[in-house]
Protein backbone atom coordinates (compact mmCIF):
# COMPACT_ATOMS: atom_id res chain seq x y z
CA UNK A 1 0.00 0.00 0.00
CA UNK A 2 1.41 3.32 -1.27
CA UNK A 3 -0.07 6.89 0.17
CA UNK A 4 1.05 9.72 -0.98
CA UNK A 5 2.23 11.79 2.09
CA UNK A 6 4.69 9.48 4.38
CA UNK A 7 3.99 8.39 8.12
CA UNK A 8 6.57 10.33 10.00
CA UNK A 9 8.28 8.19 12.64
CA UNK A 10 10.96 10.29 15.05
CA UNK A 11 12.70 7.98 17.22
CA UNK A 12 15.53 9.53 19.60
CA UNK A 13 17.69 8.39 22.48
CA UNK A 14 18.83 10.51 25.25
CA UNK A 15 22.46 11.60 25.63
CA UNK A 16 23.46 8.68 22.87
CA UNK A 17 26.87 9.59 21.49
CA UNK A 18 27.76 8.62 17.94
CA UNK A 19 30.73 6.52 18.32
CA UNK A 20 28.52 4.00 20.05
CA UNK A 21 26.85 2.80 17.45
CA UNK A 22 27.49 0.21 14.74
CA UNK A 23 26.87 1.81 11.36
CA UNK A 24 29.20 4.77 12.57
CA UNK A 25 32.10 1.87 12.81
CA UNK A 26 32.12 1.70 16.26
CA UNK A 27 33.51 -2.47 16.73
CA UNK A 28 32.38 -3.17 20.46
CA UNK A 29 28.84 -2.74 20.30
CA UNK A 30 25.59 -4.71 18.84
CA UNK A 31 22.95 -2.31 17.42
CA UNK A 32 21.45 -4.54 14.56
CA UNK A 33 18.34 -2.46 14.17
CA UNK A 34 19.78 0.80 14.38
CA UNK A 35 22.50 0.10 11.78
CA UNK A 36 19.79 -1.34 9.48
CA UNK A 37 18.39 1.85 9.10
CA UNK A 38 21.60 3.03 8.14
CA UNK A 39 21.76 0.31 5.36
CA UNK A 40 18.82 1.02 4.20
CA UNK A 41 18.72 4.73 4.43
CA UNK A 42 21.29 7.13 4.61
CA UNK A 43 23.92 7.78 7.44
CA UNK A 44 24.57 11.09 8.17
CA UNK A 45 28.12 11.14 9.06
CA UNK A 46 28.67 14.28 10.44
CA UNK A 47 25.29 14.89 12.74
CA UNK A 48 25.66 17.84 15.57
CA UNK A 49 23.60 18.68 18.59
CA UNK A 50 23.37 22.73 18.13
CA UNK A 51 23.23 22.42 21.57
CA UNK A 52 24.16 19.44 23.52
CA UNK A 53 22.07 19.33 26.95
CA UNK A 54 18.38 17.89 27.23
CA UNK A 55 15.94 20.61 27.20
CA UNK A 56 17.84 23.04 24.69
CA UNK A 57 18.18 20.57 22.18
CA UNK A 58 14.78 19.88 22.20
CA UNK A 59 13.56 22.81 21.73
CA UNK A 60 16.00 23.60 18.87
CA UNK A 61 14.65 20.68 17.31
CA UNK A 62 10.74 20.87 17.48
CA UNK A 63 10.61 24.72 16.85
CA UNK A 64 13.70 24.65 14.09
CA UNK A 65 14.95 27.56 16.28
CA UNK A 66 17.66 28.49 18.78
CA UNK A 67 18.09 30.08 22.28
CA UNK A 68 17.86 33.05 20.78
CA UNK A 69 13.95 32.49 20.75
CA UNK A 70 12.76 29.53 22.32
CA UNK A 71 14.99 30.67 25.23
CA UNK A 72 16.50 27.86 26.41
CA UNK A 73 20.06 28.28 26.62
CA UNK A 74 20.58 25.39 29.50
CA UNK A 75 18.55 23.25 31.40
CA UNK A 76 15.89 25.32 33.50
CA UNK A 77 13.82 23.20 36.19
CA UNK A 78 12.48 24.22 39.54
CA UNK A 79 12.09 27.64 40.61
CA UNK A 80 14.25 28.84 37.22
CA UNK A 81 11.55 26.51 35.02
CA UNK A 82 10.76 28.63 31.55
CA UNK A 83 8.24 28.09 29.19
CA UNK A 84 8.32 27.81 25.46
CA UNK A 85 6.99 30.97 24.19
CA UNK A 86 2.84 29.96 22.44
CA UNK A 87 4.60 32.04 19.87
CA UNK A 88 6.70 29.78 18.29
CA UNK A 89 5.45 26.83 15.86
CA UNK A 90 6.41 23.17 16.28
CA UNK A 91 6.48 20.81 13.67
CA UNK A 92 4.09 18.78 15.48
CA UNK A 93 1.67 21.94 14.97
CA UNK A 94 2.17 22.51 11.66
CA UNK A 95 1.58 18.72 10.64
CA UNK A 96 -1.40 18.51 12.50
CA UNK A 97 -3.08 21.48 10.63
CA UNK A 98 -1.86 19.61 7.65
CA UNK A 99 -4.29 17.04 8.65
CA UNK A 100 -1.55 14.57 10.24
CA UNK A 101 -2.17 12.30 13.58
CA UNK A 102 0.61 13.20 15.93
CA UNK A 103 1.43 11.50 18.75
CA UNK A 104 4.29 11.74 21.24
CA UNK A 105 5.51 8.91 23.61
CA UNK A 106 8.49 8.81 26.22
CA UNK A 107 10.67 11.46 26.98
CA UNK A 108 9.31 15.10 25.46
CA UNK A 109 10.86 17.48 27.82
CA UNK A 110 9.06 20.11 27.25
CA UNK A 111 8.35 22.93 29.71
CA UNK A 112 6.26 22.87 30.28
CA UNK A 113 5.74 19.34 30.72
CA UNK A 114 1.87 18.57 29.76
CA UNK A 115 2.13 20.93 26.80
CA UNK A 116 1.74 18.34 24.26
CA UNK A 117 2.70 21.04 21.95
CA UNK A 118 0.63 20.05 18.90
CA UNK A 119 0.69 16.29 19.69
CA UNK A 120 -3.10 15.18 19.59
CA UNK A 121 -1.75 12.26 22.09
CA UNK A 122 0.73 12.46 24.23
CA UNK A 123 2.07 9.41 26.64
CA UNK A 124 4.81 10.96 28.69
CA UNK A 125 7.61 9.41 30.05
CA UNK A 126 9.60 11.86 31.97
CA UNK A 127 12.91 11.22 34.34
CA UNK A 128 11.45 13.31 37.51
CA UNK A 129 7.40 13.04 37.12
CA UNK A 130 6.02 15.76 39.57
CA UNK A 131 3.32 13.61 39.88
CA UNK A 132 1.81 9.79 38.72
CA UNK A 133 -1.22 11.44 37.20
CA UNK A 134 1.12 13.71 34.75
CA UNK A 135 3.44 10.64 33.72
CA UNK A 136 1.79 8.03 32.00
CA UNK A 137 4.96 5.51 32.44
CA UNK A 138 4.48 6.11 36.03
CA UNK A 139 1.03 5.19 36.42
CA UNK A 140 1.41 1.92 34.18
CA UNK A 141 4.18 0.94 36.98
CA UNK A 142 1.75 1.44 39.59
CA UNK A 143 -0.68 -0.41 37.79
CA UNK A 144 1.72 -3.67 37.48
CA UNK A 145 2.34 -3.97 40.90
CA UNK A 146 5.06 -1.42 41.27
CA UNK A 147 3.01 0.94 43.42
CA UNK A 148 5.83 1.47 46.21
CA UNK A 149 8.39 2.55 43.80
CA UNK A 150 10.31 6.05 44.20
CA UNK A 151 12.94 5.71 41.46
CA UNK A 152 10.81 4.82 38.45
CA UNK A 153 13.90 4.91 35.90
CA UNK A 154 16.59 3.99 38.28
CA UNK A 155 18.09 5.55 41.64
CA UNK A 156 19.49 8.74 40.55
CA UNK A 157 21.19 10.88 43.56
CA UNK A 158 24.26 9.41 45.14
CA UNK A 159 24.06 6.34 41.66
CA UNK A 160 23.50 9.06 39.02
CA UNK A 161 26.09 7.61 36.63
CA UNK A 162 26.93 4.79 38.94
CA UNK A 163 26.79 0.98 38.08
CA UNK A 164 23.28 -0.40 39.02
CA UNK A 165 20.59 -2.79 37.81
CA UNK A 166 16.72 -2.17 36.60
CA UNK A 167 14.28 -1.67 39.45
CA UNK A 168 11.59 -3.32 37.41
CA UNK A 169 11.53 -6.66 35.12
CA UNK A 170 12.52 -6.17 31.61
CA UNK A 171 9.22 -5.89 29.93
CA UNK A 172 8.05 -2.97 32.17
CA UNK A 173 11.64 -0.79 31.73
CA UNK A 174 10.80 2.52 29.94
CA UNK A 175 12.75 1.70 27.28
CA UNK A 176 10.13 -1.86 26.57
CA UNK A 177 7.76 0.75 27.07
CA UNK A 178 8.29 3.09 24.93
CA UNK A 179 8.60 0.07 22.00
CA UNK A 180 5.09 -1.28 23.57
CA UNK A 181 3.24 1.75 23.24
CA UNK A 182 4.38 2.50 19.60
CA UNK A 183 3.54 -1.02 18.69
CA UNK A 184 -0.35 -0.19 19.96
CA UNK A 185 0.15 3.22 18.17
CA UNK A 186 0.59 1.00 14.26
CA UNK A 187 -2.15 -1.85 14.78
CA UNK A 188 -4.81 1.11 15.65
CA UNK A 189 -3.79 3.57 12.98
CA UNK A 190 -3.27 1.06 10.39
CA UNK A 191 -5.92 2.58 7.49
CA UNK A 192 -6.06 6.54 9.09
CA UNK A 193 -4.54 9.41 7.94
CA UNK A 194 -0.20 9.18 7.82
CA UNK A 195 1.07 9.98 11.57
CA UNK A 196 3.43 11.75 12.68
CA UNK A 197 5.16 9.46 16.15
CA UNK A 198 8.62 11.22 17.72
CA UNK A 199 9.26 7.84 20.11
CA UNK A 200 11.60 9.11 22.70
CA UNK A 201 13.82 6.98 24.66
CA UNK A 202 15.04 7.99 27.71
CA UNK A 203 18.44 5.50 27.59
CA UNK A 204 21.31 5.83 27.53
CA UNK A 205 20.93 8.83 29.96
CA UNK A 206 21.92 7.92 32.96
CA UNK A 207 21.04 6.30 35.87
CA UNK A 208 22.32 3.44 34.20
CA UNK A 209 19.34 0.74 35.20
CA UNK A 210 19.78 -1.89 32.87
CA UNK A 211 17.68 -4.99 32.85
CA UNK A 212 19.78 -7.76 34.76
CA UNK A 213 19.28 -9.71 31.15
CA UNK A 214 20.82 -7.31 29.13
CA UNK A 215 23.57 -6.02 32.09
CA UNK A 216 26.50 -8.20 31.69
CA UNK A 217 26.52 -7.78 27.65
CA UNK A 218 29.44 -5.83 27.55
CA UNK A 219 31.72 -7.19 30.21
CA UNK A 220 35.12 -6.62 29.51
CA UNK A 221 34.50 -5.69 26.46
CA UNK A 222 34.74 -1.98 26.36
CA UNK A 223 37.84 0.41 25.35
CA UNK A 224 39.13 2.55 28.07
CA UNK A 225 38.34 6.03 27.56
CA UNK A 226 40.69 8.55 26.67
CA UNK A 227 42.98 11.07 28.22
CA UNK A 228 43.69 14.71 27.43
CA UNK A 229 46.63 16.30 26.75
CA UNK A 230 46.55 19.72 27.57
CA UNK A 231 44.34 21.19 30.35
CA UNK A 232 40.37 21.13 29.73
CA UNK A 233 38.08 24.26 29.96
CA UNK A 234 36.70 24.86 33.61
CA UNK A 235 33.21 23.60 32.16
CA UNK A 236 35.31 20.57 31.58
CA UNK A 237 36.67 20.00 34.59
CA UNK A 238 33.34 21.07 36.43
CA UNK A 239 31.68 17.83 34.74
CA UNK A 240 34.64 15.85 36.42
CA UNK A 241 32.90 15.70 39.99
CA UNK A 242 28.95 14.69 38.20
CA UNK A 243 30.60 11.01 37.75
CA UNK A 244 31.93 9.82 41.15
CA UNK A 245 32.96 7.12 39.80
CA UNK A 246 36.45 6.74 41.83
CA UNK A 247 38.31 4.42 40.38
CA UNK A 248 39.13 2.59 36.87
CA UNK A 249 36.76 -0.49 37.99
CA UNK A 250 33.62 1.37 38.44
CA UNK A 251 34.45 3.69 35.28
CA UNK A 252 34.53 1.01 33.29
CA UNK A 253 32.01 -1.25 34.55
CA UNK A 254 29.59 2.43 34.05
CA UNK A 255 31.08 2.55 30.35
CA UNK A 256 29.47 -1.34 30.03
CA UNK A 257 26.38 -0.63 31.13
CA UNK A 258 26.05 2.27 28.86
CA UNK A 259 26.52 0.44 25.87
CA UNK A 260 24.06 -2.12 27.05
CA UNK A 261 21.52 0.41 27.63
CA UNK A 262 22.15 1.07 23.81
CA UNK A 263 21.72 -2.38 23.12
CA UNK A 264 18.42 -2.48 25.19
CA UNK A 265 16.62 0.41 22.85
CA UNK A 266 18.26 -1.18 20.06
CA UNK A 267 16.34 -4.21 20.85
CA UNK A 268 13.14 -2.41 21.34
CA UNK A 269 13.48 -0.22 17.60
CA UNK A 270 13.81 -3.54 15.86
CA UNK A 271 10.46 -4.21 17.56
CA UNK A 272 8.90 -1.46 16.35
CA UNK A 273 10.23 -1.50 13.16
CA UNK A 274 8.77 -5.40 12.83
CA UNK A 275 5.68 -4.07 13.33
CA UNK A 276 5.78 -1.79 10.64
CA UNK A 277 6.37 -4.54 8.61
CA UNK A 278 3.67 -6.61 9.73
CA UNK A 279 1.58 -3.91 9.75
CA UNK A 280 2.17 -2.84 5.83
CA UNK A 281 3.51 0.62 6.99
CA UNK A 282 7.39 0.28 6.55
CA UNK A 283 7.93 1.97 3.06
CA UNK A 284 5.34 4.52 3.54
CA UNK A 285 7.10 5.61 6.93
CA UNK A 286 9.98 7.81 6.76
CA UNK A 287 11.85 7.09 9.33
CA UNK A 288 14.19 9.66 11.44
CA UNK A 289 16.91 8.69 14.13
CA UNK A 290 18.88 10.65 16.52
CA UNK A 291 19.60 12.03 19.78
CA UNK A 292 19.90 15.39 21.51
CA UNK A 293 23.62 14.73 22.45
CA UNK A 294 26.56 12.54 23.79
CA UNK A 295 27.94 11.84 26.74
CA UNK A 296 31.61 12.17 27.72
CA UNK A 297 31.39 8.90 29.59
CA UNK A 298 35.19 9.16 31.06
CA UNK A 299 36.56 10.41 27.72
CA UNK A 300 39.50 13.05 28.56
CA UNK A 301 38.56 12.56 32.17
CA UNK A 302 35.23 14.11 31.79
CA UNK A 303 31.80 13.34 31.85
CA UNK A 304 28.04 14.60 31.05
CA UNK A 305 26.99 16.70 28.27
CA UNK A 306 27.06 20.78 28.27
CA UNK A 307 30.81 20.91 26.36
CA UNK A 308 31.70 21.07 23.03
CA UNK A 309 33.69 18.36 22.51
CA UNK A 310 32.57 15.47 19.62
CA UNK A 311 31.75 13.03 22.87
CA UNK A 312 29.33 14.90 23.88
CA UNK A 313 27.91 17.10 20.75
CA UNK A 314 28.18 14.27 18.18
CA UNK A 315 25.16 12.53 17.82
CA UNK A 316 23.84 9.90 15.19
CA UNK A 317 21.52 10.92 12.09
CA UNK A 318 19.84 8.61 9.92
CA UNK A 319 17.25 8.57 7.65
CA UNK A 320 15.11 6.29 6.05
CA UNK A 321 12.52 7.13 3.48
CA UNK A 322 12.90 5.01 0.28
CA UNK A 323 11.32 7.06 -1.96
CA UNK A 324 13.46 9.70 -1.64
CA UNK A 325 16.70 8.05 0.41
CA UNK A 326 19.26 5.96 -1.62
CA UNK A 327 19.77 2.66 0.78
CA UNK A 328 23.36 2.78 1.95
CA UNK A 329 24.51 5.90 1.22
CA UNK A 330 26.60 8.14 2.77
CA UNK A 331 26.21 12.21 3.64
CA UNK A 332 28.99 14.20 4.61
CA UNK A 333 27.47 17.24 5.09
CA UNK A 334 26.66 18.97 8.72
CA UNK A 335 23.99 18.89 10.32
CA UNK A 336 21.97 18.92 13.25
CA UNK A 337 19.27 19.25 15.03
CA UNK A 338 17.77 22.59 13.59
CA UNK A 339 17.14 20.76 10.24
CA UNK A 340 14.76 18.60 11.78
CA UNK A 341 11.81 20.42 11.38
CA UNK A 342 12.33 21.91 7.76
CA UNK A 343 13.20 18.24 6.63
CA UNK A 344 9.61 17.39 7.99
CA UNK A 345 7.72 19.67 6.44
CA UNK A 346 9.78 19.05 3.27
CA UNK A 347 8.65 15.70 3.20
CA UNK A 348 4.85 16.36 4.17
CA UNK A 349 4.64 19.02 1.66
CA UNK A 350 4.10 21.80 4.55
CA UNK A 351 5.08 25.46 4.45
CA UNK A 352 6.82 27.03 7.31
CA UNK A 353 4.19 29.46 8.65
CA UNK A 354 6.25 31.89 10.24
CA UNK A 355 8.95 34.31 9.46
CA UNK A 356 11.43 33.50 12.07
CA UNK A 357 15.09 33.28 10.34
CA UNK A 358 15.59 29.45 10.72
CA UNK A 359 18.80 28.13 10.64
CA UNK A 360 18.59 24.48 9.33
CA UNK A 361 16.98 23.77 6.11
CA UNK A 362 16.03 20.22 4.99
CA UNK A 363 18.45 17.52 4.51
CA UNK A 364 16.58 16.24 2.12
CA UNK A 365 17.41 19.59 -0.17
CA UNK A 366 20.59 18.77 -2.42
CA UNK A 367 21.89 22.40 -3.22
CA UNK A 368 20.27 24.73 -0.34
CA UNK A 369 21.20 27.72 1.09
CA UNK A 370 22.58 26.82 4.22
CA UNK A 371 26.32 26.13 4.43
CA UNK A 372 27.08 22.76 4.95
CA UNK A 373 30.79 23.06 5.05
CA UNK A 374 30.69 24.33 8.90
CA UNK A 375 29.07 23.48 11.65
CA UNK A 376 27.80 26.32 14.66
CA UNK A 377 27.32 24.87 18.42
CA UNK A 378 26.05 27.50 21.54
CA UNK A 379 25.40 26.59 25.10
CA UNK A 380 24.58 28.72 28.13
CA UNK A 381 24.96 32.38 29.12
CA UNK A 382 27.31 34.80 30.72
CA UNK A 383 30.52 33.16 31.32
CA UNK A 384 29.65 30.62 31.46
CA UNK A 385 28.84 30.69 27.54
CA UNK A 386 30.68 28.76 25.05
CA UNK A 387 30.35 28.61 21.00
CA UNK A 388 31.76 26.55 19.11
CA UNK A 389 32.81 26.44 14.42
CA UNK A 390 34.14 23.73 12.99
CA UNK A 391 35.00 22.79 9.56
CA UNK A 392 36.18 19.72 7.75
CA UNK A 393 39.37 19.30 9.54
CA UNK A 394 39.50 22.19 12.28
CA UNK A 395 37.01 23.06 15.49
CA UNK A 396 37.47 26.38 17.24
CA UNK A 397 36.16 27.01 20.38
CA UNK A 398 35.50 30.37 22.14
CA UNK A 399 34.64 30.42 26.19
CA UNK A 400 33.26 33.73 27.23
CA UNK A 401 35.30 32.86 30.60
CA UNK A 402 37.82 30.98 29.90
CA UNK A 403 40.34 30.00 27.25
CA UNK A 404 39.68 29.31 23.70
CA UNK A 405 40.69 26.35 22.13
CA UNK A 406 41.49 24.93 18.69
CA UNK A 407 41.53 21.17 17.71
CA UNK A 408 42.50 19.44 14.70
CA UNK A 409 40.08 16.54 14.32
CA UNK A 410 42.20 14.73 11.05
CA UNK A 411 45.27 14.36 12.87
CA UNK A 412 43.26 13.92 16.69
CA UNK A 413 40.03 13.25 16.46
CA UNK A 414 39.95 12.18 20.16
CA UNK A 415 40.52 16.41 20.90
CA UNK A 416 43.25 15.57 23.33
CA UNK A 417 45.42 18.49 21.98
CA UNK A 418 44.32 22.03 22.51
CA UNK A 419 46.33 23.62 19.59
CA UNK A 420 46.41 27.14 21.17
CA UNK A 421 48.02 25.98 24.25
CA UNK A 422 51.21 26.97 24.76
CA UNK A 423 51.56 28.65 21.86
CA UNK A 424 49.73 28.16 18.29
CA UNK A 425 51.54 27.43 15.39
CA UNK A 426 51.50 29.64 12.21
CA UNK A 427 48.88 27.39 10.72
CA UNK A 428 46.99 26.65 13.66
CA UNK A 429 46.91 30.53 13.91
CA UNK A 430 45.62 30.97 10.44
CA UNK A 431 42.49 28.71 11.15
CA UNK A 432 41.93 30.31 14.84
CA UNK A 433 41.74 33.67 12.78
CA UNK A 434 39.61 32.27 10.37
CA UNK A 435 37.14 30.28 12.08
CA UNK A 436 36.88 33.13 14.54
CA UNK A 437 36.04 35.54 12.11
CA UNK A 438 33.36 33.14 10.69
CA UNK A 439 31.92 31.89 14.35
CA UNK A 440 31.48 35.61 15.01
CA UNK A 441 28.96 36.13 12.51
CA UNK A 442 27.16 32.59 13.47
CA UNK A 443 26.48 33.91 17.08
CA UNK A 444 25.14 37.55 16.17
CA UNK A 445 22.71 36.07 13.87
CA UNK A 446 21.84 32.82 15.59
CA UNK A 447 23.45 33.05 19.76
CA UNK A 448 21.91 35.02 22.09
CA UNK A 449 21.55 38.94 21.91
CA UNK A 450 24.35 41.19 23.20
CA UNK A 451 26.97 38.38 23.02
CA UNK A 452 28.32 39.93 19.57
CA UNK A 453 29.17 44.01 20.55
CA UNK A 454 30.93 46.20 17.85
CA UNK A 455 31.94 43.15 16.40
CA UNK A 456 33.46 41.09 18.66
CA UNK A 457 32.63 38.65 21.09
CA UNK A 458 31.89 40.51 24.66
CA UNK A 459 34.06 40.50 27.04
CA UNK A 460 32.65 38.62 30.12
CA UNK A 461 33.87 38.28 33.79
CA UNK A 462 36.37 34.83 34.43
CA UNK A 463 34.10 31.62 34.90
CA UNK A 464 34.90 30.01 38.52
CA UNK A 465 35.10 26.19 39.07
CA UNK A 466 31.96 25.63 40.73
CA UNK A 467 31.57 21.26 40.92
CA UNK A 468 28.38 20.06 41.99
CA UNK A 469 26.56 16.60 42.35
CA UNK A 470 23.43 14.95 40.80
CA UNK A 471 20.92 16.02 43.71
CA UNK A 472 17.52 15.17 42.08
CA UNK A 473 15.33 13.35 44.26
CA UNK A 474 11.99 11.36 42.69
CA UNK A 475 9.30 14.00 43.06
CA UNK A 476 6.15 12.83 42.76
CA UNK A 477 6.41 11.49 46.75
CA UNK A 478 6.11 14.82 47.51
CA UNK A 479 3.02 15.50 46.08
CA UNK A 480 1.15 12.22 46.90
CA UNK A 481 -1.91 11.30 48.52
CA UNK A 482 -1.42 10.17 52.31
CA UNK A 483 -2.22 6.90 51.38
CA UNK A 484 0.22 6.59 48.37
CA UNK A 485 3.10 8.30 50.45
CA UNK A 486 2.60 5.69 53.08
CA UNK A 487 2.74 2.60 50.78
CA UNK A 488 6.07 4.02 49.00
CA UNK A 489 9.03 1.73 50.18
CA UNK A 490 11.86 3.48 51.32
CA UNK A 491 14.72 5.27 49.26
CA UNK A 492 17.26 3.87 51.08
CA UNK A 493 16.53 0.07 49.94
CA UNK A 494 15.72 0.98 46.57
CA UNK A 495 19.56 2.30 46.35
CA UNK A 496 20.94 -1.17 48.07
CA UNK A 497 18.68 -2.80 45.58
CA UNK A 498 20.02 -1.32 42.20
CA UNK A 499 23.95 -2.03 43.49
CA UNK A 500 23.73 -5.53 44.75
CA UNK A 501 24.77 -7.48 41.84
CA UNK A 502 27.60 -4.32 40.71
CA UNK A 503 30.41 -5.06 43.24
CA UNK A 504 32.22 -2.01 41.92
CA UNK A 505 30.04 0.05 43.64
CA UNK A 506 31.28 1.16 47.09
CA UNK A 507 28.95 3.64 49.25
CA UNK A 508 32.29 4.53 51.48
CA UNK A 509 34.22 6.02 48.36
CA UNK A 510 31.70 7.76 45.83
CA UNK A 511 30.53 10.64 48.27
CA UNK A 512 26.84 9.03 49.52
CA UNK A 513 27.58 10.13 52.68
CA UNK A 514 27.76 13.39 51.53
CA UNK A 515 25.05 13.82 49.11
CA UNK A 516 22.82 12.67 51.35
CA UNK A 517 23.12 14.63 54.39
CA UNK A 518 23.45 17.72 52.57
CA UNK A 519 20.64 16.91 50.19
CA UNK A 520 18.94 14.07 51.20
CA UNK A 521 18.18 15.22 55.18
CA UNK A 522 19.53 12.17 56.05
CA UNK A 523 20.92 11.63 59.92
CA UNK A 524 24.46 10.63 60.85
CA UNK A 525 22.57 7.88 62.42
CA UNK A 526 20.35 6.88 58.92
CA UNK A 527 23.83 7.16 56.93
CA UNK A 528 25.97 5.01 59.15
CA UNK A 529 22.95 2.24 58.76
CA UNK A 530 23.27 2.07 55.12
CA UNK A 531 26.44 2.14 54.81
CA UNK A 532 26.94 -0.48 56.92
CA UNK A 533 24.17 -2.66 55.39
CA UNK A 534 26.09 -1.74 51.99
CA UNK A 535 29.18 -3.50 52.82
CA UNK A 536 27.63 -6.47 54.26
CA UNK A 537 26.25 -7.03 50.22
CA UNK A 538 29.76 -6.05 49.08
CA UNK A 539 28.79 -2.16 48.30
Amino acid sequence: MTQERPNILLITCDQLRQDFIGAYGCDFIETPNIDRLAREGCTFTNGYSPNPVCIPARHNLITGLTARHHGFDDNYFGAEAKSCPYRLPTFAQILSDHRYETVAIGKMHFQPERRAAGFDYFYNMDELPRSREEDEYALFLKENGYGNLRSVHGVRTALYMQPQRSLVKTEHHGSHWVADRAIDFFRQNHGRPPFLMWAGFIHPHPPFDVPGDWADKYKGKIPPPSRTNTPLSTLARENIQLGCLEDEAALNRARELYAAAISFVDYNIGRMLEELERQELLDDTLILFLSDHGEMLGDLGTFQKFLPYDASSKIPFLLRWPRRVSPGSRDERFVDLNDVLPTLLDAAGADYPADYDLPGESVLAQSGVKNRAVQYIEHQRGSKRWCSLRDERYKYIYYYGDREQLFDLRADPGETTNLLYGGASAEAGEARDRLRSQLLRYEARYGLKGCVVNGDFKPMPPYELTPYYETNFPLFPEYAAPEEQAALGSYADELLAAIRQEPTVKLRRNHTAEILSGWGGYSGEEIDALLERAERQGN
